[in-house]
């Protein structure tokens, strides 16, 4: 069973480093779940996926969650985005899960098409990682993973060297694929400019063009 698991920070807690751009927290947390509901639509768009998971500890973001029915891993507490994806990880397996797509949750450009394309880019037999890059090629936005504990995430600075290698030390199979529309990830002011560049029928761009940033 193959399995996109769309993981996210409560909201109070997400895009400080947007504080330059945003300085109000209520915007900040506006925009991430704006974010939120553009991945989650594309992870419910994705043909490759037998069914959609959301990791999160935020009320707002599990409400959303459940008016799609997709499956709700509730973090109670924030432990940190990598020991989130190994508790629904855990779950997922238990519940029968054989690969999992694990998704940023502000990467908003993202579509069904590109986490197929994930899916796709997997090794076709045996163990595997298929790794989808940040627009820097140091993060990692995507990863997916058969099985789905093959190796563990490491969702951070570098992540995408830490993910490679980590396969290789294993001797596991490991794909990385460049999309341009989940490369890029809305962590900086400078994201956002390049982000309204091109404008989207996406949640976020509207609740940027509401902010006025189009214009900032």
């Amino acid at each position: 069973m193959r399995i996109v698991l769309v993981a996210a920070k409560e909201l109070a807690l997400a895009k400080t480093r947007l504080a330059p751009a945003l300085p109000s927290g209520a915007e900040r947390a506006m925009l991430a779940a704006a974010m939120f509901r553009d991945v989650l639509s594309a992870a419910l768009a994705a043909r490759a996926a037998d069914r959609v998971a959301v990791v999160t500890s935020d009320p707002v973001l599990i409400g959303l969650a459940r008016e799609v029915d997709a499956t709700i891993i509730d973090e109670v507490t924030p432990q940190g985005l990598n020991n989130a994806v190994r508790i629904a990880t855990d779950e997922l397996m238990r519940a029968g899960a054989t690969t999992i797509a694990t998704v940023l949750s502000d990467i908003p450009m993202v579509t069904g098409e590109d986490i197929d394309a994930a899916f796709a880019a997997m090794p076709s037999a045996g163990a595997g990682v298929a790794l989808i890059p940040s627009r820097d090629f140091s993060g990692t936005n995507m990863l997916v993973r058969r099985p789905p504990d093959v190796i563990a995430t490491q969702f951070g600075h570098l992540s995408l060297v830490r993910h490679r290698d980590d396969a290789r030390r294993r001797g596991i199979g490991c794909e990385v694929v460049r999309l341009i529309r989940p490369a890029l990830d809305l962590d900086v002011p400078a994201d956002l400019i390049e982000f309204v560049r091109t404008p989207t029928m996406t949640h976020t761009f509207g609740h940027l063009t509401r902010l006025g940033l189009l214009h900032g």
